[in-house]
């Protein structure tokens, strides 16, 4: 992959990204703040551990991006209690990793960047990856919602959810 194709896929994918991070962001808002333990499983993460893993996992991507190395293992951070701490830790940390992704040269953008020894893709490669590695678990956690008694955000489009206060606007 050459730098100038390094650069165009960033231009390409960072929109998406973007737009992905905020349907999860909204996703992670809408769980009631007071079921951070709910499982549907006995073998199922918690709300609040799932919650975690999609907020943490596409930062560990992004900020592996940006300095060319993962690192693995990092803990929840003593701040972040509940669910809507989680929701604000997300949107702070993508922030700052979005701000360092985007001072990349297209160089580093293509450098390879070993994942646990399974693969070595250029950086840029791992922003997809990110993205698709969120909205698999969002669509995990949007399962949780109905039985936590939460309303289900729409997503690509209505939710029903949704759908009585849109009508009610409508009107």
């Amino acid at each position: 992959m050459t730098s100038e194709q390094g650069s165009f896929l960033l231009e390409t994918v960072l929109p998406s990204l973007e737009r992905e991070h905020g349907l999860t962001r909204k996703m992670i808002e809408a769980l009631p703040p007071d079921q951070g333990s709910y499982r549907p499983a006995e073998n199922s993460m918690s709300a609040m551990d799932l919650a975690w893993h999609i907020a943490a996992s596409e930062n560990m991507f992004l900020a592996g991006v940006a300095a060319g190395s993962f690192e693995f293992g990092g803990k929840r951070p003593d701040s972040v209690q509940t669910t809507a701490d989680v929701a604000k830790w997300y949107c702070e940390t993508f922030a700052g990793n979005l701000a360092k992704i985007r001072q990349l040269t297209g160089e580093q953008l293509t450098q390879p960047v070993d994942f646990r020894g399974m693969f070595q893709w250029p950086a840029v490669s791992f922003l997809q990856f990110a993205m698709n590695h969120s909205i698999h678990h969002r669509g995990q956690l949007s399962v949780y919602l109905r039985p936590m008694g939460a309303k289900v955000p729409s997503v690509y489009g209505f939710s029903y959810d949704e759908s009585p206060a849109r009508k009610a606007a409508q009107q």
